[in-house]
């Protein structure tokens, strides 16, 4: 590791050279992806750095133990290595999740689809509660969020939503959402005050830029029909919504919110190109996945991952057995606790299969 870390250093010093050097700062393209990779070694050098720093304290404090006889400045003395020793696994720690292999992915904006699942309209009006969840979260964040592909019911639950996120870091926070969301609430076209259970599902996919996936155009049907949606007289009255079928696959996507046939053409071939980035990177990673159990769970969409239970007011998370007595305010866009916790335990496990 500390070869490794010695080599990283180096390149980092190398590189605060070069893109200082006016020749180089000329070449626009390539002197910012230098100083994209100069950024991103900033964090382990500074580690790395404050790391060393310790180390020399640590043996300058032993030095003094092995000189000095005055009891009571010995204690200070191994106080003070104590917490340096402390300092030091800290950081080695730090390190070693600075070093794990990044997502690719987790810089990318994000493609996520809530879709109602067991539970007819009560199923749907939770998918708007998720829906609005997320938009909280995302205004927390500074994040931008627009609107792909939406079909309502008459109550405004969502029988299907399609939404895209904007801001950096997106994908590394919300990929943990993907799968089935469970709430138990009384709902509120029930009479009786009985518990209903009722699901939704979350797919959360990676916006897929040009360089990333290419579609060639003989591969999609592409069909026009009267949108059935919201949108006022004008949109239902014309042939603006589109389908895209993606005939390879069989995957179909359907868009239908603005006026215009074009950007609704544009959005579902935008969606398409998240559903196939995402189904290639499934498929490059299934033989680790299948050699690895995750504390975090794989993902996938069938697997029940959170329950959101009203009359108790807590939150809990089956992946990493964490719960929240603070309903209200986590449907509020407070989602960090629980994001830091599902970090913190794909980290852990990393680190595990990393060591081992």
């Amino acid at each position: 590791m500390l070869e490794k870390l010695k080599f990283i250093e180096d390149r980092y010093e190398e590189l605060s050279h070069v893109i200082a050097d006016p020749e180089v700062i000329s070449r626009q393209e390539e002197w910012q992806r230098l100083v994209k990779e100069h950024a991103s070694l900033e964090e382990v050098v500074t580690r790395y750095r404050q790391y060393q720093k310790v180390q020399q304290e640590i043996r300058e404090a032993r030095e003094l133990l092995q000189d000095t006889h005055d009891r009571e400045f010995r204690r200070m003395v191994e106080q003070e290595l104590e917490e340096l020793e402390r300092k030091q696994d800290s950081l080695i720690h730090e390190v070693k999740l600075l070093l794990l292999p990044k997502d690719p992915m987790d810089e990318k904006n994000v493609v996520m689809e809530i879709r109602a699942g067991a539970g007819g309209e009560e199923a749907a009006l939770f998918g708007a509660v998720l829906f609005r969840m997320y938009s909280r979260y995302a205004e927390r964040q500074g994040w931008k969020l627009e609107i792909m592909s939406s079909n309502y019911t008459e109550l405004g639950g969502v029988k299907e939503l399609i939404f895209l996120v904007e801001g950096r870091g997106a994908f590394s926070r919300l990929k943990y959402e993907s799968g089935v969301h469970r709430v138990q609430r009384v709902p509120t076209t029930e009479s009786g005050g009985r518990i209903h259970t009722s699901t939704a599902t979350v797919a959360v996919l990676p916006e897929a830029e040009d360089v990333d996936i290419e579609i060639n155009p003989n591969d999609l049907r592409i069909d026009v029909f009267r949108s059935s949606g919201h949108g006022g007289q004008s949109v239902n009255t014309t042939d603006s919504a589109v389908r895209v079928t993606h005939l390879p696959t069989g995957m179909v996507v359907s868009c239908q919110d603005e006026k215009s046939q074009l950007k609704n053409k544009e959005k579902a071939i935008k969606v398409l190109k998240s559903r196939l980035l995402d189904l290639a990177r499934q498929e490059k990673e299934s033989e680790y996945a299948q050699n690895r159990k995750s504390q975090v769970g794989t993902g996938d969409r069938s697997e029940r991952i959170r329950t959101y239970n009203y009359p108790q007011g807590r939150v809990t998370d089956h992946r990493i057995g964490l719960t929240i007595y603070q309903l209200e305010d986590f449907l509020d866009g407070n989602l960090d606790e629980m994001l830091d916790a599902l970090v913190q335990a794909e980290q852990a496990e990393r680190l595990k299969t990393a060591e081992s």
